[in-house]
């Protein structure tokens, strides 16, 4: 039997703490401890779970240790005992990590927020996970990223990408922080055409040729894009939704179902007993998919918080190297998460409390 890789977090808020509980359902991985700075009520749910916490920088072990937090010691303790970290630190603090991570040799992965400079590797599960398998670090993309890449990369399987053109309507923050900052009636249009996204596409696939316009609207609950697709020749409706049906990682939603907005969409997560209610998949509209000769126009929405757990949990496989196929990685996450492209199959559903499923990698 292959040694489970052992895990860290190091951050444990939006993404940290998703990817925490998703590394504990791995059969082949066991999550060794999180670190954290917080002495706030994100720690003391953390503690809740039984996890080991571990101060990310000395000031934090001190003011840990005076909120009443059992921390077992520090994060360079914590490196000691992993085999990989995932950064989930605000954006530059983990760059900033990257030299302490390197010098111990260790294995590590880096969100989205970070340039793709630093890994010299940008990851998507479906679309590169081959190069990434025994490298020291990867980088997995945005939210934004992620969607553009992993639709994207389903058209270009199936033969039928030519050139994609995306705009994309990004939320003002984050649903937990919208006391704290974001807009309120406006809009704010990225200052650049391309937008950061599409470039950042083309990190993980150079081939790509694709354009993104981005603008920030008052909302929290979701990005939704909108893509306009010239197609390398003329295809019918059915044979898109077939290259899309190819991702077990994108949902088609069908106008019966009732789920006209972003807010529905993570209502029916819920219900269906997702973890925090988490969409991991890109929510496609398929009716209102349009196919006008070569041309192709659809619509999905993105659940910011969610989208890169599964990405994160197959880039540790990756870098761990017991596991060499990206199908097969991709396979045993979705297992483990709940993840069929469709939401009513009723499957088993994942949440943070179930036990890793009794499947094979």
């Amino acid at each position: 039997m292959i040694k489970p890789i052992r895990v860290a977090v190091n951050g444990y808020g939006v993404i940290g703490k998703r990817v925490a509980d998703a590394v504990k359902a791995q059969k082949d991985m066991t999550l060794i401890g999180v670190a954290d700075v917080a002495t706030d009520w994100r720690t003391r749910v953390l503690q809740t779970k039984g996890v080991p916490l571990f101060a990310a920088t000395p000031k934090a072990f001190d003011e840990l240790r005076a909120a009443g937090r059992q921390t077992v010691g520090q994060l360079d303790d914590l490196l000691g005992e992993v085999d990989v970290i995932i950064d989930c630190t605000p954006k530059h603090v983990a760059a900033d990590n990257v030299p302490l991570y390197r010098a111990r040799g260790l294995k590590f992965i880096l969100q989205g927020g970070e340039k793709h400079a630093v890994t010299g590797h940008s990851f998507v599960a479906e679309a590169n996970f081959e190069t990434a398998v025994g490298r020291q670090a990867t980088r997995v993309v945005s939210c934004n990223t992620t969607a553009t890449v992993r639709t994207l990369s389903a058209l270009k399987r199936a033969g039928l990408l030519q050139r994609a053109r995306g705009t994309l309507l990004r939320r003002a923050t984050d649903p937990w922080e919208s006391h704290q900052g974001g807009i309120m009636n406006t809009l704010v249009p990225e200052p650049e055409i391309p937008s950061h996204q599409g470039p950042d596409a083309q990190t993980v696939d150079p081939d790509l040729d694709v354009v993104t316009m981005a603008v920030k609207v008052p909302e929290t609950i979701a990005h939704l894009h909108y893509w306009s697709i010239q197609m390398t020749r003329p295809a019918d409706k059915e044979e898109v939704l077939d290259a899309f049906r190819s991702s077990s990682r994108i949902l088609l939603m069908k106008d019966a179902y009732g789920l006209d907005a972003l807010n529905a969409v993570k209502e029916l997560t819920a219900d269906r007993g997702r973890s925090r209610g988490d969409l991991y998949e890109v929510a496609l509209w398929a009716d209102m998919l349009t196919v006008q000769g070569d041309e192709l126009f659809y619509a999905y929405m993105v659940d910011n918080q969610a989208i890169v757990v599964p990405e994160t949990i197959d880039a540790i496989r990756a870098l761990g190297g017991g596991e060499t196929s990206g199908r097969r990685s991709i396979a045993a996450t979705d297992l483990a998460m709940g993840i069929d492209n469709d939401l009513f199959a009723g499957s088993r559903v994942w949440t943070s409390d179930s036990p890793p499923p009794e499947a094979d990698l």
